[in-house]
């Protein structure tokens, strides 16, 4: 008999026997609702299915663990047979946590953080929700430059809030605070260019800031900027006011006249740039006496290695700060000083925490993650400002540079390997990017770290103490006036 049918009961009829009647062929029903699609009877049935989990014996996990490592000192250990002693990249070194935090896919999280962060949420649930993570972080809401919490359709859009624009005074100092946040450490860089990341543990500003080579420097990329009016004329008036070098002449296409107005050091590299050129049968045009001019010298690789800073003039030194930006804090960065940025070095690294429990414990933190080095030069010298991304940090954003991509979904490269991008084109005269103190540069999708390293006389001091809470504009520090003589 068919499942699901019924046959009626034979019935009995008066004089007639027993009558066999015809089967009812309806289906049974518990109810008369129709029957569910295929999908929602498999959804119901993963929901309603009891599920009961087992712990993983720790033998079993720390095997796992132990296995993910070995595999990646191994492969970490072909690249550095690979690059031989000399080019031997950073490696991740501390206690057994820093090596365990190392196993973790910490770029894969965070770029599923910053899809979560882009999610829109309800208008209704946004000044709850915004009020509450305000509360929890310490964020000041009368500072925002749009009050009404509606507006900001996700946590992400809150995070790169911009503030009133008399939020921020900029004093009148050589060097402002670029950032919100607390200071970590900060002073000169004496000890064989190695900068000091906590009491007792350094990193190589090299690393910090790139070395060009003809082997891990691919060719530098140009980007495009739009014409701006009366370009000329301003930039000669920011030179001028700041003490920035340029040379008119360049311009005006006088090589002659530019040898003569050029200081003596840099018209003799600049001669032996063009010798080498020659020997290597490239075209010394007017284009490239004007990146040389601008210090946009890795372009040529004069040398087989060079660092972002070559020398120091005489009377000055290396001086360096670091300000850490918690989650609460104010996620965009302003430019520290008067500075033209020459170019930026990208290096794809990793995304460890930059909190100062782990600066405290993870060496060479700021080498080994993804950062943005902004290279160029202010009144007394080279100047730079780096910022480095950090765990759940989505991207880094730099407002004049469209071109600049962070955290993205690739194979990374080598350790110490960057992609190099001048701004020559934003102004010729000046060979880069002019910024003011105090002018909006960038800024990250979640907390970070801002790395200083410029150059200043040695009556540099600065007014900062470890651990201080710093905003955007605040005084960090200025040239101390030299003694008058009696």
């Amino acid at each position: 008999m068919p499942l699901g049918f019924i046959p009626r009961p034979r019935m009995r009829i008066p004089g007639k026997g027993f009558v066999r009647r015809r089967w009812n062929r309806r289906r049974l029903h518990t109810d008369d609702r129709p029957r569910e699609p295929l999908y929602r009877r498999l959804a119901n049935a993963w929901y309603d299915t009891p599920t009961k989990w087992y712990p993983l014996h720790i033998g079993v996990g720390s095997l796992l663990l132990v296995s993910l490592h070995w595999r990646k000192r191994r492969q970490q250990a072909l690249e550095d047979a690979e690059a031989g002693d000399d080019n031997a990249p950073v490696r991740l070194k501390g206690p057994w946590q820093v090596h365990a935090l190392g196993i973790l896919p910490l770029r894969s999280a965070s770029r599923l953080w910053g899809y979560l962060n882009s999610l829109e949420l309800p208008v209704w649930f946004r000044p709850f929700g915004f009020s509450f993570y305000a509360w929890i972080f310490g964020c000041n809401l009368d500072e925002l430059d749009e009050p009404d919490l509606k507006k900001y359709k996700s946590l992400g859009d809150f995070f790169y809030r911009k503030l009133r624009p008399d939020a921020r005074p900029i004093a009148p100092s050589l060097l402002v605070s670029p950032a919100d946040g607390t200071v970590l450490h900060f002073g000169s860089i004496q000890d064989h260019r190695r900068v000091e990341q906590v009491k007792g543990m350094t990193y190589s500003l090299d690393a910090l800031l790139g070395v060009a080579s003809g082997s891990s420097t691919p060719t530098s990329e140009e980007i495009h900027f739009g014409n701006r009016d009366h370009a000329h004329v301003d930039d000669t008036e920011f030179a001028n006011v700041n003490g920035i070098e340029y040379s008119v002449d360049t311009l005006l296409g006088h090589p002659a006249q530019r040898q003569q107005s050029l200081p003596t050091s840099e018209t003799k590299d600049a001669s032996v740039e063009k010798d080498a050129a020659l020997e290597a049968g490239i075209n010394m045009t007017d284009n490239v006496n004007v990146a040389l001019d601008a210090g946009i010298r890795p372009l040529l690789h004069r040398t087989p290695s060079q660092s972002a800073v070559n020398k120091v003039k005489d009377g000055n030194e290396l001086f360096f700060a670091v300000i850490y930006l918690a989650p609460g804090d104010y996620h965009r960065f302003h430019s520290p000083a008067a500075w033209v940025v020459e170019k930026r070095r990208h290096f794809a690294g990793e995304l460890y925490s930059v909190s100062p429990y782990i600066a405290r414990r993870l060496a060479n933190l700021f080498v080994l993650n993804e950062r943005v080095a902004l290279l160029g030069r202010w009144r007394h010298g080279f100047f730079s400002m780096v910022p480095v991304g950090a765990t759940n940090v989505g991207s880094i954003v730099v407002n004049f540079d469209k071109d600049l991509r962070t955290n993205e979904r690739q194979k990374r490269p080598a350790p110490g390997v960057f992609r190099e991008a001048v701004y020559t084109r934003a102004s010729p005269l000046l060979g880069g990017q002019p910024l003011k103190p105090g002018v909006e540069v960038g800024g990250f999708k979640l907390g970070s770290t801002i790395v200083l390293v410029f150059e200043a006389p040695k009556t540099f001091q600065f007014s900062l103490q470890a651990g201080q809470k710093v905003r955007v504009g605040q005084a960090m520090g200025d040239v101390a006036p030299l003694p008058a003589a009696h």
